[in-house]
């Protein structure tokens, strides 16, 4: 007897979820090339955005690969964490660099290179704004509906941690570029917070991903939530002692100082972890009142 089978995905490339990573696929090869041809980057700012759109482009194509010829199931991960946190991820990663480019790289004047430069390097500020659309909707798409058990990263509170370990990586970005934490104890204090919760919500994420979340000896709803609780404390915390000891007139400066050069100003740094750690702040307590709601099926739907 023969039965029919399907080797190949149909849904993966016709469904909504499709289409979506099709766009993504096709938005960031012409991102690529565009930037190859003519836009050019350069320095730090310019490596970061040449290598958010090459890692998305990279590992949305193995996704969509993957999916297509239904061999994600061979993968040792839970591949609806994966995806829809790795979504996530590529979204926020899409619109920080969407944001640093022509910040960095457009001007109201021609280059010394020509205008055609600069209309290139508009193309690609374009093409990376809109490619965030197709991330959000495959979050959109991926994300938990009421009634429908899903995987934790799926969930509301999931989603968060994604964005929280993201803003965790912008506020080390600025302590390292001369934000002075190490004047006082403080400020130091204030990194260990912001190292541990972000070490903490890796691995949450990690666990999660891999499907080891029986890994722990705690269940891991109450380890969820017994952490987020803490870190929306710790956070608290550095929310005041950091501002404190950056912008007090006994500390540092309440404005910033007129002679500061443009990216390496130790003021423009502490503003910007300030931002954050309120960021952060109001996300871990978002987390927490979402977490109260969740309703852990079992050890592998979370």
């Amino acid at each position: 007897a023969v039965t029919e089978c399907h080797y190949l995905n149909r849904d993966a490339v016709l469904s909504g979820l499709g289409v979506a990573r099709i766009c993504q696929l096709v938005l960031g090869c012409t991102i690529m090339a565009l930037v190859a041809h003519s836009a050019g980057f350069s320095a730090t700012y310019g490596t970061f955005c040449m290598f958010v759109w090459c890692f998305c482009f990279a590992v949305t194509l193995v996704i969509f690969i993957l999916d297509v010829v239904r061999l994600h199931s061979c993968m040792p991960i839970s591949w609806d964490n994966f995806t829809v946190a790795y979504a996530m991820l590529a979204t926020l990663m899409y619109i920080t660099a969407s944001v640093v480019y022509p910040v960095y790289f457009l001007s109201n004047e021609c280059p010394s290179e020509g205008c055609e430069v600069r209309n290139y390097r508009i193309a690609v500020t374009v093409c990376s704004s809109v490619c965030c659309f197709p991330y959000g909707a495959e979050v959109f798409l991926t994300r938990a509906k009421p009634g429908h058990v899903v995987g934790y990263m799926a969930t509301m509170s999931g989603l968060l941690k994604v964005v929280q370990a993201f803003n965790a990586c912008i506020i080390f970005g600025a302590l390292a570029n001369d934000s002075e934490y190490n004047r006082h104890i403080p400020t130091q204090y204030c990194v260990v917070v912001y190292s541990l919760c972000f070490a903490v919500t890796v691995v949450v994420v990690i666990l999660t991903v891999s499907g080891r979340t029986s890994a722990l000896r705690l269940p891991f709803d109450r380890f969820v939530i017994i952490y987020t609780f803490l870190a929306v404390l710790l956070y608290m915390s550095a929310a005041v002692v950091w501002p404190v000891f950056s912008f007090d007139k006994k500390y540092g400066s309440p404005g910033r100082p007129e002679d500061c050069p443009r990216g390496k100003c130790p003021w423009d740094s502490k503003l910007v972890v300030t931002v954050f750690t309120f960021a952060n702040l109001l996300l871990y307590f978002t987390d927490l009142v979402y977490s109260q709601r969740i309703r852990f099926v079992s050890q592998s739907a979370a």
